[in-house]
């Protein structure tokens, strides 16, 4: 009778339900945290609940009442949450992030720094700069896509000129 040979797809657990724990790494097909916080998380799926982690790497990511640094995901939502980057493909966010780049973003009442999509919906959305081919809803941005374009020229051709002008006066004869 054959038996199965370890590797690593045999060696990863199923299901890891963590709750009150501080953990470095956790590999699983789906991943459970509760008041708890990881280094690191690879899952297939990935539910984060009033806990904390630094880079989640996951094909669907719901985090709740947690703080994330960076997500990775091909499906995410996040409620009520402070995180520092998320990419993924289709993203649904209320809460605060600073940087998010997704194909598909869903806002309820969020807060971002910077927001990049191709489609951007929400109820209320607040940011510094939203890059998007379609925007829909209530938006608050400083620097939207054509403001960022106008000041990316704008600051290109100052600074050509500051250079220009550097050389002129104190340029080499």
């Amino acid at each position: 009778m054959n038996e199965p040979s370890a590797s690593p797809e045999n060696d990863q657990s199923q299901v890891s339900n963590l709750s009150h724990v501080d953990v470095e790494l956790v590999k699983a097909e789906l991943v459970r945290m509760h008041q708890s916080s990881a280094q690191s998380i690879e899952a297939e799926d990935v539910e984060l609940g009033m806990s904390a982690a630094v880079d989640v790497k996951a094909s669907n990511a719901a985090v709740r009442d947690s703080i994330v640094g960076l997500v990775q995901a091909a499906e995410a939502t996040m409620q009520d949450n402070l995180v520092g980057a998320v990419r993924a493909e289709t993203i649904s966010v209320n809460g605060v992030a600073g940087v998010v780049v997704a194909g598909n973003v869903e806002f309820g009442n969020a807060y971002a720094g910077v927001v990049a999509g191709r489609e951007v919906r929400g109820e209320k959305i607040e940011s510094i700069i939203l890059l998007s081919r379609r925007v829909e809803g209530n938006v608050t941005t400083v620097i939207d896509t054509r403001g960022a374009l106008i000041a990316g020229l704008v600051g290109g051709l100052f600074a050509g000129i500051m250079l220009l002008l550097g050389r002129m006066l104190f340029g080499r004869k």
